[in-house]
């Protein structure tokens, strides 16, 4: 459904440890960096439509929004429980440990915030 996201931060340095160590935790490459840009994953093209790009922008602190917030998927639960470890030990904090929910019978995420306070979230839907 999506084919690109922008998260806004007001501390690029901080949202780059941040991202980098989930991201890592995802499978997900880093592709560059400027000193208001961070990008991850990899653009589209004809070639390739079904790849999939996030950019982190240098901007105001974004307004707290209880429900908005970015999802990833995880291939597995140990990359959700990573993703989550990763999160904390870069500057995030918690906001759902990982663990089962209740939207399906497989669904297995963890939720943080940001240093700047947007909330993500990974998931994994494949049963164990």
């Amino acid at each position: 459904m999506l084919d690109h996201v922008s998260i806004t931060v007001s501390d690029i340095a901080a949202a780059e440890r941040f991202y980098d160590a989930i991201m890592k935790a995802l499978g997900v490459v880093k592709v560059g960096r400027r000193d208001d840009w961070i990008g991850y994953g990899e653009r589209a093209r004809p070639a390739y439509p079904d790849r999939i790009y996030l950019t982190i922008r240098k901007g105001t602190r974004p307004e707290e929004a209880t429900g908005r917030h970015w999802c990833f998927k995880a291939k597995w639960r140990t990359e959700v429980d990573a993703f989550w470890d990763a999160g904390i030990a870069a500057g995030g904090t918690d906001d759902g440990a990982p663990g089962l929910r209740d939207y399906h019978t497989s669904y297995y995420a963890a939720f943080l915030r940001d240093p700047d306070g947007n909330k993500l979230e990974a998931v994994c839907h494949h049963p164990v």
